[in-house]
Parts: C-alpha cells; sequence; structure tokens
C-alpha cells in the first residue's frame, strides 16, 4: 500500500508540470504581457514607459523560458516560467497583478465556499442514494416508473433556471432569505440556505439516475439470488448487501468530488454573491488576472489528482479482497 501511494506521488509531477506548463502556454501567448499590462492600467492610450513600468513591478520584464543574459542556472530560473508557475510546486501563490496576495485571498475565501459545498455534497449524497435505492426496491412499478420520469425532468432543466426560480420564489415572493450576500460567522446561514437547496435539487436528476443503475444491476447478481433463498427479507437483503457493494462504483465518483469541494461553485457563487474561491475564479479570468488563474487551475489539478488517490485508497476499505502491492 505505501509503495503504492509512493508511485502514485511521484507520477503527480509530471502530470502537475505538464498542467502549469500548458495553462501557461495558453494564457500569456494569448494574453501578451502588453496586453495585461494595459488591461490592468485601465487606458487604452497609456504610454510604452508605464506599460513598462507595470512589467517590471509585476515581473512580466523577463524572458518567457530561456534567459539567455543569465549564467548558471539563471538561464532557467531567472524566467517568467520559472517565476510565474514552477514556485506553485511549493506553493508560493505569489502576488496577484493588482498587488493582492493570492495565498491569503485563498484562506479566506475557501470558508465561504466551503460552507456551500460541504453541506450541498453530504445533503445530495444521503438524499439521492436513498431515493435511488427506494425506486431500486419498487423497480418495475409506478413507483420506479415516476421516479425516473421525476429525475429525466429534473436533469432537463438548466442550472439557471434552479438559480434564477430559486432566488425569485424563496427570496422575492416568500421572502425567507435574502437573494444574495455574504455574512461572517452564523449570520452567513441565511445567505448559504438557499444555495445549498439549489445545488441539492439542481443534482438529484443525474445521481439518482446513476445510482439506481448501480443498485439494478447489483439486484441481479446471484449472492443477491443466494442471500433471498436464505429467507432474508428484501430490506436487509438491500441495505446490507447490495448498498455495501454498490458502494465501490459509487465511491468513484464520490471521493474524486471531495477534494474538489474546496474550489467552490463557479456559477453558484457568482449568481448568490458569495465571496468565494469560484466567484474569486471567475473575477479573476475576467479581469485577465493570469497570477491567480494559474494558481486556481494548479490547485485544482492537485486536488483532484489526490481526490483520485483517495478513490484507489477508499476501495480498499469497502471491499478487503481489493489489495494494493
Amino acid at each position: 500500500m505505501i509503495a503504492y501511494i509512493v508511485r502514485r506521488i511521484l507520477y503527480t509531477i509530471p502530470i502537475l508540470f505538464g498542467v502549469n506548463f500548458l495553462v501557461f502556454v495558453l494564457f500569456l501567448h494569448v494574453n501578451k504581457p502588453d496586453d495585461m499590462a494595459r488591461m490592468q492600467l485601465g487606458n487604452k492610450r497609456v504610454t510604452l514607459e508605464a506599460i513598462a513600468n507595470w512589467k517590471k513591478t509585476n515581473g512580466y520584464d523577463k524572458p518567457y523560458y530561456y534567459n539567455n543574459q543569465a549564467s548558471g542556472l539563471g538561464v532557467l530560473t531567472d524566467t517568467l516560467f520559472y517565476d510565474k508557475s514552477v514556485k506553485l510546486f511549493v506553493f508560493d501563490f505569489g502576488r496577484s497583478d493588482n498587488g493582492r496576495n493570492i495565498g491569503r485571498d485563498i484562506r479566506e475565501r475557501m470558508w465561504p465556499s466551503l460552507a456551500i459545498t460541504i453541506p450541498t455534497f453530504f445533503i445530495s449524497l444521503f438524499i439521492t442514494v436513498m431515493f435511488a435505492m427506494l425506486i431500486a426496491f419498487f423497480r418495475a412499478t409506478y413507483i420506479d416508473w415516476w421516479g425516473v420520469f421525476l429525475c429525466v425532468i429534473l436533469m432537463s432543466i438548466s442550472g439557471m433556471f434552479y438559480i434564477i426560480g430559486g432566488q425569485y420564489l424563496v427570496g422575492k415572493v416568500l421572502h425567507l432569505v435574502p437573494i444574495s450576500g455574504y455574512d461572517k460567522g452564523l449570520l452567513a446561514v441565511k445567505f448559504v440556505v438557499l444555495p445549498i437547496i439549489v445545488g441539492v435539487v439542481g443534482g438529484i436528476g443525474s445521481s439518482t439516475r446513476l445510482y439506481r443503475a448501480i443498485f439494478l444491476e447489483e439486484l441481479s447478481k446471484d449472492y443477491v439470488r443466494t442471500a433471498r433463498a436464505k429467507g432474508l427479507s428484501e430490506t436487509t437483503v438491500l441495505f446490507k448487501h447490495v448498498l455495501k457493494n454498490a458502494m465501490i462504483p459509487i465511491l468513484t465518483g464520490v471521493v474524486v468530488v471531495l477534494p474538489l469541494l474546496f474550489i467552490g461553485s463557479l456559477i453558484t457563487e457568482s449568481f448568490f454573491g458569495i465571496p468565494g474561491l469560484g466567484s474569486y475564479t471567475i473575477d479573476a479570468i475576467q479581469q485577465q488576472d493570469f497570477a491567480i488563474v494559474r494558481s486556481m487551475v494548479f490547485l485544482g489539478a492537485v486536488l483532484y489528482i489526490i481526490g483520485l488517490l483517495l478513490t484507489d485508497i477508499s476501495y480498499t476499505l469497502v471491499d478487503p479482497r481489493i489489495r494494493m502491492s
């Protein structure tokens, strides 16, 4: 197990380097430092001297990949790629193009994101698994048919409709919670209730259909027929045997998502005015702030790889037959 984990961690180094390099190439070759300077200075008629000063202040005056004017390792380290991308491997996020400390912003903004994503994730998981088990238990009945029909309807509705409809119904008509905004401490509860409800409702359809298919596949296997032949009740078979064996494919999707909860929801946070990492990333893209974008992409890649590793480890906990050398 330890050797497997070490190998997987070593595999992540070239993957993260490739992600960093790809983001660097796509962003800086499409959006030149001169264009970034004009964007940040906020004036279309800025002088060449002002552009040069901004580039020097923010570290964009260096060569991209290779500095032939430097000596020794400086030919590689005294470059824009090393300063802006390679330092991410030690989680040195540096400063944004407008001078803000990115690491501090991430530490501050992750809590509003987690306040939405964590409750949404666990509530959605519980509801969808229970709902899927219910319609699988009553398979080939009206409950099964209407359950699938409801899931298809929920899947067919755009997520934007849930957001706008929820804001209008809950905020405007019923006046139960604020439409947008955020506050610190327990005062933030009234601001995150609506985004959580919208997130849960929006994900019921697709997840329930997936879990229903998994449960139905397990119900058709020989060990289920054996359990029934021994006289076990249908609920015992479903909860004690089917659910346990169905957890492996369910964990494949669930555990991978767990680290990504840290990143937040791009659309939800923007529409509800939540100052989380999702809205932070959207604002950086709109402002063409390369420093924030590459930091968030790198962080997302690291968390996704951690999720894949946790998925493999969780398999051995659910099914002891699975062992990794």
